[in-house]
This record gives structure tokens, sequence and C-alpha cells, in this order.
């Protein structure tokens, strides 16, 4: 319904998107979420939507309106089903200027959460928000400086650190950079698809396919693995992949 909406009204269809995202945890939060349908049906639809949130042409009072009525929903987001909300907050912004003002709003909090005083560190559901807008005002080496005060070095977190680097050119540093967060409760998947990224934007493609394009495409089965790869890498034979 959203996106037909969108079609003739972008800004009611981003309305429209705005009040689900402040809703759906609320009407999920009675049902079994166990199996992760729910979750993953959630994230899903996060996905979906972000873009007609970011690219609806609203005025700058409605979007900040947005924004914090979405800011609310995800403090109060207490399963939570809306998490992962906050890794889209720099391009819900739509701006550098918005985004910069964002992360001015939120860099101290995030400096006292991860503060080595136990009486001052602890959670802060806006972190991941604080990272994205940093990155979308291009503030580079200002996250990366204040992922270094992360001592647990949560990759989640630590991603954003990889993007910077390489938006700054340094390719070789963003990718040792992931390579040296590797470890058990890092998903292996992802730091290579971060660094298969970096690789395929710089042209080097059978350095990519040589080094992560196995690892990075890696689906539930075999055979999902085999296609996704084969998408990726369409110059490479299908024998090739396979041996």
């Amino acid at each position: 319904e959203i996106k037909k909406v969108r079609r003739k009204d972008a800004v009611l269809a981003a309305e429209g998107a705005v009040i689900f995202l402040e809703r759906v945890s609320a009407a999920l939060e009675q049902i079994d979420g166990s199996s992760g349908a729910v979750g993953t049906a959630v994230n899903n639809a996060i996905e979906e939507l972000v873009p007609i949130i970011a690219e609806a042409p609203a005025d700058p009072r409605t979007r900040e309106a947005w924004l914090e009525r979405l800011w609310e929903a995800h403090a109060n987001d207490e399963i939570p089903y809306i998490e992962v909300l906050a890794d889209y907050w720099g391009e819900i912004c739509a701006s550098k200027e918005v985004a910069s003002a964002w992360a001015d709003r939120l860099v101290d909090i995030v400096k006292m959460a991860w503060s080595p005083d136990p009486n001052l560190r602890g959670h802060f559901h806006g972190t991941s928000a604080c990272l994205s807008v940093l990155y979308r005002a291009e503030r580079y080496e200002e996250l990366v400086a204040l992922l270094d005060l992360d001592t647990l070095r949560y990759w989640p977190y630590r991603r954003w650190g990889v993007k910077a680097l390489a938006a700054m050119g340094k390719k070789d540093e963003a990718i040792r950079y992931a390579e040296a967060r590797r470890g058990p409760w890092t998903p292996d998947v992802s730091v290579a698809g971060e660094c298969e990224e970096i690789l395929l934007s710089s042209g080097l493609t059978n350095e990519a396919y040589a080094r992560y394009a196995h690892e990075a495409n890696r689906g539930i089965s075999y055979l999902a693995t085999f296609r996704a790869v084969a998408k990726k890498y369409p110059q490479k034979s299908p024998e090739k992949i396979l041996e």
C-alpha cells in the first residue's frame, strides 16, 4: 500500500512508512518470534521503507518531525524489532547537514557509553545511529577516532570504521582494519562482504574473487552460494566457480 501511494505522493508514502515503524513493535510484542521469522520480516520491511522516507521531498520541519518520532519509537523498542533502523539513520537524515546536526547531538552520549569509568559506561540505543550519521556527514576521521574508544571491538560498530577508511581512499588500510576484527563473535561473511565490496569498487575483480567471493556470498546451501557468486562474477565460468 505504501509503495502504491509513493507513485502519486512520495511525502504521504513516507508518512505511512514512519507510522508503520512507529507501531510495528507494539503490534508484534505479544507474538512468538522465537523462530526469527518475525524479526526477519520486520528487517526486510525496514530495508524497503527506509528509501521511501529518505528520498521523499519533505520540507526540513517535516523531516525533523519524522526523525524525532522514529527516534522515540527506537528508544521504546523493547523486543527489539526495529533495532536495525539505527543503521540507516544517516540515510533517513537525507542530507549531510541534518546528519551532522544529529552527530553533534549523539557523539558525546556515545563517548560516555564507551567511557572506561564503569559508573558512566553502558548501553546506548543510539550508538549505531551516531556512527551512521557521522558517516553520512562525511566526518570520517572523527568516526574512526570514536571507534577507538570501543574496547569490546564490536563488529556491527567497527564495520563503520571500515567504510570510513575506504571512503577516505585508504582502501588497503580498510581491509586490514576489517581483517583485524575477525574473531569468535564476528561473522566472517560480513567481514568478507565489506572487503569484497572495497576491492570490487576499486576494479580489482580477480582479487576480490580469489580472496572473498565464496566466503562473502555464502548461502544456506552450496547451490545458493554458487548462484550468488555466479551472479556477482558473470565473467567467471560456472565450471571455474564450481572448481
